[in-house]
């Protein structure tokens, strides 16, 4: 079984490549070729990761193309001849298809490229491949298995293959973590970039939601869906933000962004946390493992050694509002409204048509589709009405403030705090294709309901699976986490490669 250790461009940052292609040591087109290769020994032999369902055939040609350009003396900027992998809800106008991991989708070519993918294109990456997922981003049954798609089969955890990557991003955590490419792109409405991160040692970012367009992304809601970027270093993904970032006419949530729009490497200041007032949300996001809480008290050492003022506790302590069926109530009905417009948007190639038409695919198809659990998610949003029904509204009404004013922005004022920061969640547990998933605790809901930014970093492992620290906060504060994170991943470095072990090693 071939290791991390044995690839010649294990844990090589997006500067690093650069500086190879610059002086001539590496070509875009050596980079693809190399990480294809990668790939071909990993995903679907080797430790069978399954992170990847699709490879761009047309990789190689570009990357040749973008060399040209490069030997002619122009270039696109840092993500010139990057190869970039992105999640399998996000459109590509190529020879690539767009499906969310449903097999209902597995024919369908976007008419296309996502805002986000034109401006990837523009910026000089190579589009690798599209990455396994969550089938419909986790947003088909309660009892899912995260990772697990009609398309892909279970996506694995490459710190240990009987692991749970955690989802819905789960091929591009598991893919960047493994080396498969030098960056990756997720998707997130509650934890869908910050768990797979945390889980596979990465950093990952949910932005503000309308900091980064979502035209052309298969959605769940657009109160909190946006893309985010999953990198393994805080850098890597200061830099993949600084080119999604921007507004777009088909996103009606990104206008009047401009002012929020940044060089978000800009942030990456060792001094960052320096008079930062920091708040710990203890309550609800510690006490559910021991190891979890330790590297917590030394992750807020570290911070304090930093120059920030630690306010302990600072809990925000109205996620049970936003579990008391709000959160799911909105996801339903925004669910059924968005997803019957992206697929009415397809055109009349498209294989199904509306929610509708993918609920019955998939009793047609229960042998491929539903071996392991059913799509009742699917069902109960069908079941909902129109956005003007008086149950959206009021639910969509109790979510921002439960989220907002009485949740984070309240915690935020009364404490005079530039973030809040707790552990991610605790280490993932054991794939169960019969039960579904198993989770132990995660901080991801208030931020997503809000709308709000989260950024997670590494912070270490608990018996050699990765746990993250998060921080979060107010809406467009996205470059100030950036910037807590850099400081506090530079004084700790803690992610190691994954060694594809089969469980966890004690």
């Amino acid at each position: 079984m071939r290791l991390s250790q044995d690839f010649d461009l294990a844990e090589a940052t997006i500067a690093q490549l650069q500086d190879g292609m610059n002086a001539g040591r590496l070509t875009s087109r050596s980079l693809v070729e190399r990480y294809l290769g990668r790939i071909a020994a990993n995903d679907r032999s080797g430790p069978n990761l399954h992170a990847v369902l699709e490879q761009n055939p047309d990789a190689l040609m570009i990357a040749g193309q973008l060399d040209t350009e490069r030997r002619a003396g122009r270039t696109r900027g840092p993500l010139h001849g990057i190869p970039i992998l992105i999640k399998d809800n996000i459109d590509t106008a190529d020879r690539m298809h767009t499906s969310a991991g449903s097999l209902a989708l597995e024919t369908s070519i976007a008419p296309r490229d996502a805002m986000i993918v034109e401006r990837m294109r523009a910026a000089g990456a190579v589009l690798l491949g599209k990455t396994n997922m969550s089938e419909w981003a986790n947003f088909r049954s309660s009892h899912s298995s995260s990772g697990w798609s009609g398309r892909g089969g279970q996506c694995r955890n490459p710190y240990a293959l009987d692991r749970s990557p955690s989802g819905s991003s789960s091929g591009t955590g598991a893919a960047i973590a493994a080396n498969f490419a030098a960056a990756g792109i997720g998707t997130e409405t509650d934890g869908s970039v910050t768990s797979p991160a945390a889980a596979c040692a990465l950093v990952g970012l949910k932005p503000t939601v309308g900091l980064v367009s979502r035209s052309g992304i298969i959605p769940i809601a657009h109160s909190q869906d946006t893309a985010g970027p999953m990198a393994r270093t805080v850098a890597d993904v200061a830099l993949l933000l600084k080119v999604m970032a921007g507004d777009d006419p088909r996103d009606r949530a990104t206008r009047g962004n401009a002012p929020h729009v940044t060089d978000f490497t800009q942030a990456l200041g060792a001094d960052s946390l320096r008079g930062a007032r920091i708040g710990v949300a203890r309550k609800r996001y510690t006490g559910y493992n021991d190891r979890v809480d330790a590297l917590f008290h030394a992750a807020l050492a570290v911070l304090r050694e930093h120059g920030a003022v630690i306010v302990d506790p600072a809990d925000v302590l109205t996620e049970d509002h936003l579990k008391n069926f709000e959160e799911t109530t909105v996801l339903l009905y925004e669910f059924k409204a968005d997803l019957n417009a992206y697929l009415a948007g397809l055109g009349s190639a498209a294989p199904v048509k509306s929610l509708a038409e993918v609920i019955a695919f998939n009793e047609r198809e229960t042998a491929r589709e539903m071996p392991w659990f059913r799509q009742e998610l699917l069902v109960r949003a069908q079941a909902k009405g129109p956005l003007t029904s008086l149950e959206y509204r009021t639910a969509r009404a109790a979510c921002r403030r439960w989220s907002r004013t009485l949740g984070i922005d309240a915690v935020m004022t009364r404490h005079r705090l530039d973030a809040i920061v707790c552990p991610t969640q605790a280490p993932v547990w054991p794939i169960d294709l019969v039960n579904g998933d198993c989770f132990g605790g995660n901080c991801t809901t208030p931020a997503a309901v809000a709308g709000y930014p989260h950024i997670t970093v590494p912070m270490g492992d608990a018996l050699g699976l990765p746990v993250g620290l998060s921080f979060f906060g107010r809406a467009w504060s996205d470059a100030r986490l950036i910037g807590f994170a850099y400081t506090y991943e530079q004084a700790t470095l803690v992610r190691r490669p994954p060694r594809f072990l089969p469980t966890v090693e004690a």
